[in-house]
Protein backbone atom coordinates (compact mmCIF):
# COMPACT_ATOMS: atom_id res chain seq x y z
CA UNK A 1 0.00 0.00 0.00
CA UNK A 2 2.56 2.59 1.17
CA UNK A 3 5.77 3.13 -0.44
CA UNK A 4 8.73 1.71 1.37
CA UNK A 5 10.13 3.87 3.97
CA UNK A 6 13.37 4.63 4.07
CA UNK A 7 15.66 3.04 5.82
CA UNK A 8 16.50 5.61 8.85
CA UNK A 9 15.61 3.55 11.75
CA UNK A 10 16.94 -0.08 12.45
CA UNK A 11 15.24 -3.17 14.25
CA UNK A 12 17.26 -3.93 16.93
CA UNK A 13 14.84 -6.93 17.89
CA UNK A 14 16.54 -8.21 21.25
CA UNK A 15 17.44 -12.11 21.52
CA UNK A 16 16.14 -14.15 24.18
CA UNK A 17 18.36 -14.54 27.03
CA UNK A 18 19.23 -16.17 30.59
CA UNK A 19 17.00 -14.20 33.66
CA UNK A 20 20.02 -13.93 35.72
CA UNK A 21 18.02 -13.07 39.02
CA UNK A 22 17.04 -16.89 39.89
CA UNK A 23 18.34 -18.24 37.44
CA UNK A 24 15.04 -19.27 35.35
CA UNK A 25 14.99 -20.14 32.07
CA UNK A 26 14.12 -17.12 29.66
CA UNK A 27 10.30 -16.88 28.59
CA UNK A 28 9.79 -18.39 24.95
CA UNK A 29 10.27 -15.91 22.66
CA UNK A 30 7.51 -16.37 19.29
CA UNK A 31 8.71 -14.72 16.11
CA UNK A 32 6.24 -14.84 13.98
CA UNK A 33 7.06 -13.55 9.64
CA UNK A 34 5.17 -12.74 6.23
CA UNK A 35 4.30 -10.23 3.72
CA UNK A 36 1.79 -7.49 3.45
CA UNK A 37 1.36 -4.09 1.91
CA UNK A 38 4.38 -4.60 -0.25
CA UNK A 39 6.52 -4.64 2.73
CA UNK A 40 7.37 -7.79 5.35
CA UNK A 41 6.05 -7.53 8.91
CA UNK A 42 7.69 -9.04 11.77
CA UNK A 43 5.53 -10.26 14.95
CA UNK A 44 7.50 -11.00 18.34
CA UNK A 45 5.81 -11.69 21.73
CA UNK A 46 6.38 -13.77 24.87
CA UNK A 47 4.11 -16.66 25.63
CA UNK A 48 4.98 -16.24 29.28
CA UNK A 49 3.84 -19.89 30.10
CA UNK A 50 0.48 -19.26 29.17
CA UNK A 51 -1.39 -22.25 27.89
CA UNK A 52 -4.64 -20.29 26.49
CA UNK A 53 -2.45 -18.63 23.75
CA UNK A 54 -3.10 -20.15 20.08
CA UNK A 55 -0.21 -22.16 18.45
CA UNK A 56 2.00 -19.42 16.97
CA UNK A 57 0.55 -21.33 13.25
CA UNK A 58 -2.80 -20.35 14.58
CA UNK A 59 -1.75 -17.21 15.64
CA UNK A 60 -0.13 -16.15 12.33
CA UNK A 61 -3.05 -17.43 10.27
CA UNK A 62 -4.99 -14.92 12.51
CA UNK A 63 -2.70 -11.91 12.21
CA UNK A 64 -2.83 -12.87 8.06
CA UNK A 65 -6.29 -12.56 8.23
CA UNK A 66 -6.40 -9.23 10.11
CA UNK A 67 -3.63 -8.02 7.62
CA UNK A 68 -5.67 -9.27 4.54
CA UNK A 69 -8.59 -7.39 5.89
CA UNK A 70 -6.76 -3.86 5.63
CA UNK A 71 -5.70 -4.23 2.33
CA UNK A 72 -9.51 -5.55 1.07
CA UNK A 73 -10.59 -2.01 2.65
CA UNK A 74 -7.80 0.27 2.14
CA UNK A 75 -5.17 -0.78 -0.52
CA UNK A 76 -5.29 1.52 -3.69
CA UNK A 77 -3.35 -1.30 -5.64
CA UNK A 78 -5.88 -3.60 -4.96
CA UNK A 79 -8.49 -3.11 -7.69
CA UNK A 80 -11.75 -4.08 -5.56
CA UNK A 81 -10.50 -2.85 -2.46
CA UNK A 82 -13.00 -0.38 -0.91
CA UNK A 83 -11.01 2.60 -1.43
CA UNK A 84 -10.46 1.59 -4.99
CA UNK A 85 -14.37 1.58 -5.56
CA UNK A 86 -14.55 4.37 -3.88
CA UNK A 87 -11.73 6.59 -6.09
CA UNK A 88 -13.85 5.26 -9.62
CA UNK A 89 -16.66 6.43 -8.30
CA UNK A 90 -17.84 9.63 -10.19
CA UNK A 91 -21.29 10.26 -8.80
CA UNK A 92 -20.92 13.24 -6.40
CA UNK A 93 -24.25 12.86 -5.03
CA UNK A 94 -23.67 9.35 -3.81
CA UNK A 95 -22.27 8.42 -0.55
CA UNK A 96 -20.31 4.77 -0.57
CA UNK A 97 -21.10 2.50 2.41
CA UNK A 98 -17.51 1.89 4.25
CA UNK A 99 -16.23 -0.56 7.09
CA UNK A 100 -15.92 0.47 10.35
CA UNK A 101 -12.03 0.23 10.15
CA UNK A 102 -11.94 2.36 6.69
CA UNK A 103 -13.79 5.16 8.04
CA UNK A 104 -11.88 5.30 11.84
CA UNK A 105 -8.42 5.73 9.14
CA UNK A 106 -9.84 8.30 7.24
CA UNK A 107 -11.06 9.99 10.24
CA UNK A 108 -7.50 9.92 12.12
CA UNK A 109 -6.22 11.26 8.65
CA UNK A 110 -8.56 14.30 8.99
CA UNK A 111 -7.54 14.71 12.44
CA UNK A 112 -4.18 14.52 11.62
CA UNK A 113 -4.60 17.01 8.18
CA UNK A 114 -6.30 19.90 10.60
CA UNK A 115 -3.29 19.36 13.65
CA UNK A 116 -0.79 19.89 10.84
CA UNK A 117 -2.44 23.16 8.79
CA UNK A 118 -3.01 21.07 6.18
CA UNK A 119 0.71 19.32 5.93
CA UNK A 120 -0.90 15.60 5.64
CA UNK A 121 -3.41 15.40 2.81
CA UNK A 122 -4.87 11.72 2.25
CA UNK A 123 -6.20 13.46 -1.15
CA UNK A 124 -2.99 14.27 -2.87
CA UNK A 125 -3.11 10.88 -4.98
CA UNK A 126 -3.66 12.71 -8.39
CA UNK A 127 -1.00 14.35 -7.76
CA UNK A 128 0.93 11.21 -6.37
CA UNK A 129 0.47 9.63 -9.21
CA UNK A 130 1.14 12.43 -11.72
CA UNK A 131 4.24 12.44 -10.06
CA UNK A 132 4.98 9.36 -10.99
CA UNK A 133 4.74 7.71 -7.10
CA UNK A 134 1.60 6.01 -7.64
CA UNK A 135 0.35 2.53 -9.11
CA UNK A 136 1.31 4.39 -12.16
CA UNK A 137 4.86 3.85 -12.55
CA UNK A 138 5.53 4.66 -16.34
CA UNK A 139 5.66 8.41 -15.83
CA UNK A 140 9.41 9.60 -17.20
CA UNK A 141 9.33 13.95 -17.30
CA UNK A 142 8.04 16.31 -14.80
CA UNK A 143 4.09 16.84 -15.65
CA UNK A 144 3.29 20.63 -16.68
CA UNK A 145 2.18 23.52 -15.47
CA UNK A 146 -1.29 23.33 -16.63
CA UNK A 147 -0.94 19.23 -15.91
CA UNK A 148 -0.79 20.08 -12.06
CA UNK A 149 -3.14 22.55 -11.86
CA UNK A 150 -5.85 20.47 -13.33
CA UNK A 151 -5.06 17.21 -11.06
CA UNK A 152 -5.43 19.76 -7.89
CA UNK A 153 -8.66 20.83 -8.87
CA UNK A 154 -9.79 17.44 -7.45
CA UNK A 155 -7.17 17.27 -4.36
CA UNK A 156 -8.18 18.80 -0.88
CA UNK A 157 -9.71 17.21 2.13
CA UNK A 158 -12.99 19.34 2.05
CA UNK A 159 -13.43 17.58 -1.19
CA UNK A 160 -14.52 14.30 1.02
CA UNK A 161 -17.48 13.76 3.35
CA UNK A 162 -17.40 11.42 5.79
CA UNK A 163 -20.34 9.99 8.04
CA UNK A 164 -20.35 8.19 10.78
CA UNK A 165 -23.38 6.94 13.05
CA UNK A 166 -22.98 4.25 15.34
CA UNK A 167 -21.06 1.06 12.91
CA UNK A 168 -22.67 2.58 10.29
CA UNK A 169 -20.11 4.97 7.66
CA UNK A 170 -20.79 6.62 4.23
CA UNK A 171 -18.07 7.98 2.06
CA UNK A 172 -19.23 10.76 -0.42
CA UNK A 173 -17.26 13.26 -2.91
CA UNK A 174 -18.17 16.24 -4.24
CA UNK A 175 -15.62 16.00 -7.06
CA UNK A 176 -15.76 12.94 -9.24
CA UNK A 177 -11.85 12.85 -9.46
CA UNK A 178 -11.25 13.29 -6.20
CA UNK A 179 -8.63 10.27 -4.79
CA UNK A 180 -8.58 8.97 -1.16
CA UNK A 181 -4.97 7.61 -0.69
CA UNK A 182 -4.60 6.06 2.80
CA UNK A 183 -1.07 4.46 2.30
CA UNK A 184 0.35 7.28 4.84
CA UNK A 185 -1.29 6.16 7.64
CA UNK A 186 -2.56 2.63 7.19
CA UNK A 187 0.25 0.72 7.46
CA UNK A 188 0.54 1.82 11.07
CA UNK A 189 -3.03 1.48 11.82
CA UNK A 190 -2.08 -2.75 9.99
CA UNK A 191 0.22 -2.53 13.47
CA UNK A 192 -1.95 -1.39 15.73
CA UNK A 193 -4.46 -3.81 14.48
CA UNK A 194 -1.70 -6.81 15.33
CA UNK A 195 -0.90 -5.32 18.56
CA UNK A 196 -4.54 -5.09 19.81
CA UNK A 197 -5.04 -8.65 18.31
CA UNK A 198 -2.39 -9.69 20.13
CA UNK A 199 -3.83 -7.87 23.73
CA UNK A 200 -7.11 -9.51 23.11
CA UNK A 201 -5.76 -12.87 23.07
CA UNK A 202 -3.86 -12.22 26.11
CA UNK A 203 -0.27 -12.00 25.05
CA UNK A 204 1.17 -9.17 27.95
CA UNK A 205 4.55 -8.64 25.70
CA UNK A 206 5.12 -8.09 22.30
CA UNK A 207 6.14 -6.22 19.39
CA UNK A 208 4.80 -5.50 16.06
CA UNK A 209 6.52 -4.21 13.09
CA UNK A 210 5.61 -3.53 9.27
CA UNK A 211 7.97 -2.23 6.95
CA UNK A 212 9.69 0.13 10.13
CA UNK A 213 6.57 1.48 11.56
CA UNK A 214 6.66 -0.38 15.19
CA UNK A 215 4.58 -0.53 18.12
CA UNK A 216 5.73 -2.38 21.49
CA UNK A 217 4.00 -3.10 24.81
CA UNK A 218 5.66 -4.94 27.96
CA UNK A 219 9.17 -6.32 28.04
CA UNK A 220 11.36 -8.99 26.07
CA UNK A 221 13.25 -11.57 26.99
CA UNK A 222 15.14 -10.10 28.41
CA UNK A 223 12.96 -8.25 31.11
CA UNK A 224 13.96 -4.85 29.51
CA UNK A 225 11.71 -2.71 27.54
CA UNK A 226 11.82 -3.58 23.30
CA UNK A 227 14.51 -1.01 22.01
CA UNK A 228 14.51 0.06 18.60
CA UNK A 229 17.69 2.15 17.14
CA UNK A 230 17.37 4.70 15.05
CA UNK A 231 20.42 5.73 12.79
CA UNK A 232 22.22 9.01 13.36
CA UNK A 233 23.99 10.70 10.83
CA UNK A 234 27.25 8.96 11.52
CA UNK A 235 25.89 5.41 11.11
CA UNK A 236 24.64 6.55 7.71
CA UNK A 237 28.31 7.42 6.93
CA UNK A 238 29.86 4.39 8.82
CA UNK A 239 29.76 3.96 12.28
CA UNK A 240 27.33 2.32 14.44
CA UNK A 241 26.20 5.44 16.77
CA UNK A 242 22.43 5.10 17.33
CA UNK A 243 20.03 6.61 19.27
CA UNK A 244 17.57 3.68 21.74
CA UNK A 245 14.24 4.20 21.52
CA UNK A 246 12.65 2.27 24.01
CA UNK A 247 8.74 0.99 23.42
CA UNK A 248 6.72 0.24 25.99
CA UNK A 249 3.23 1.08 25.41
CA UNK A 250 4.48 3.30 21.81
CA UNK A 251 4.45 2.93 18.63
CA UNK A 252 7.44 4.59 16.34
CA UNK A 253 7.29 5.07 12.58
CA UNK A 254 9.92 7.38 10.10
CA UNK A 255 9.25 9.09 6.98
CA UNK A 256 11.82 10.27 4.76
CA UNK A 257 13.55 9.97 0.72
CA UNK A 258 16.41 7.95 1.51
CA UNK A 259 15.34 5.34 -1.42
CA UNK A 260 12.09 6.49 -2.80
CA UNK A 261 13.07 9.55 -5.28
CA UNK A 262 13.05 10.57 -8.56
CA UNK A 263 15.73 12.36 -10.02
CA UNK A 264 14.84 15.15 -12.88
CA UNK A 265 16.65 16.04 -16.30
CA UNK A 266 18.43 19.01 -13.63
CA UNK A 267 19.68 16.38 -11.29
CA UNK A 268 17.53 17.45 -8.93
CA UNK A 269 16.06 14.85 -6.15
CA UNK A 270 12.39 14.26 -6.25
CA UNK A 271 11.15 13.03 -3.01
CA UNK A 272 7.60 10.62 -3.23
CA UNK A 273 6.63 12.73 -0.60
CA UNK A 274 4.05 15.86 -2.26
CA UNK A 275 3.61 19.52 -0.21
CA UNK A 276 0.05 19.68 -0.78
CA UNK A 277 1.51 23.24 -1.18
CA UNK A 278 2.98 23.71 -3.66
CA UNK A 279 1.64 20.48 -5.34
CA UNK A 280 5.75 19.17 -6.09
CA UNK A 281 7.44 16.92 -4.55
CA UNK A 282 9.00 18.28 -1.32
CA UNK A 283 12.81 19.99 -1.83
CA UNK A 284 13.96 20.79 1.21
CA UNK A 285 17.20 19.18 3.45
CA UNK A 286 14.99 17.06 6.05
CA UNK A 287 16.54 13.81 5.04
CA UNK A 288 14.03 11.87 7.91
CA UNK A 289 11.92 12.26 10.75
CA UNK A 290 10.89 9.30 13.58
CA UNK A 291 8.18 10.14 15.75
CA UNK A 292 7.46 8.62 18.59
CA UNK A 293 2.99 8.32 19.58
CA UNK A 294 0.41 6.04 21.46
CA UNK A 295 -0.77 4.27 18.45
CA UNK A 296 1.31 3.40 14.84
CA UNK A 297 -2.03 4.90 12.92
CA UNK A 298 -0.50 8.70 14.74
CA UNK A 299 2.93 8.15 14.71
CA UNK A 300 2.72 6.96 10.58
CA UNK A 301 0.49 10.12 9.90
CA UNK A 302 2.09 12.25 11.99
CA UNK A 303 5.87 11.15 10.18
CA UNK A 304 4.21 12.08 6.78
CA UNK A 305 3.27 15.63 7.97
CA UNK A 306 5.79 16.70 9.84
CA UNK A 307 8.63 15.73 7.07
CA UNK A 308 5.98 17.26 4.04
CA UNK A 309 6.53 20.65 6.94
CA UNK A 310 10.69 20.39 7.17
CA UNK A 311 12.55 20.97 9.78
CA UNK A 312 11.71 24.59 11.53
CA UNK A 313 7.96 24.14 10.90
CA UNK A 314 7.92 20.10 12.54
CA UNK A 315 10.09 21.15 15.36
CA UNK A 316 7.57 24.01 16.09
CA UNK A 317 4.77 21.96 15.70
CA UNK A 318 6.34 19.31 17.67
CA UNK A 319 7.46 21.86 20.68
CA UNK A 320 3.67 23.36 20.24
CA UNK A 321 1.74 19.80 20.54
CA UNK A 322 4.42 17.95 22.86
CA UNK A 323 5.45 15.72 20.17
CA UNK A 324 8.30 12.97 20.34
CA UNK A 325 10.05 13.85 16.97
CA UNK A 326 13.76 13.06 16.31
CA UNK A 327 15.03 14.47 12.96
CA UNK A 328 18.20 13.85 10.42
CA UNK A 329 19.17 16.88 8.20
CA UNK A 330 21.18 17.34 5.27
CA UNK A 331 23.93 19.89 6.09
CA UNK A 332 26.29 20.07 3.41
CA UNK A 333 28.53 16.90 2.84
CA UNK A 334 27.35 15.60 6.03
CA UNK A 335 24.17 15.66 8.29
CA UNK A 336 23.28 16.74 11.34
CA UNK A 337 20.41 15.87 14.25
CA UNK A 338 17.90 17.76 16.14
CA UNK A 339 14.98 16.24 18.12
CA UNK A 340 12.09 17.87 20.61
CA UNK A 341 11.58 18.10 24.14
CA UNK A 342 9.32 15.41 24.34
CA UNK A 343 11.65 13.28 22.38
CA UNK A 344 14.47 14.11 25.00
CA UNK A 345 12.28 12.81 27.69
CA UNK A 346 11.46 9.46 26.59
CA UNK A 347 15.22 8.28 25.18
CA UNK A 348 17.24 10.01 28.05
Amino acid sequence: MRIPFPLSAVLLFAAALFLAACGKPAPETVTLQGETMGTTYTVKYLSDGQSKLPAPADMKSQLDGLLQEVNRQMSTYAPASEISRFNKMRDTKRALPVSADFAFVTAEALRLNKLTGGALDVTVGPLVNLWGFGPNKEVTREPTAEQIQAAAQAVGTDKIILKQSGNKATLAKTHSETYLDLSSIAKGFGVDKLAQHLEQAGVRNYLVEIGGELRGKGRNAAGQAWRIGIEQPNLVQGSGTQIIVPLDGKALATSGDYRNFHTDKNGNRLSHIIDPATRRPIGHKLASISVIADTAATADGLSTALFVLGEDKALQLAERQNLAVFLIIRDGDGYRTAQSAAFKKLTH
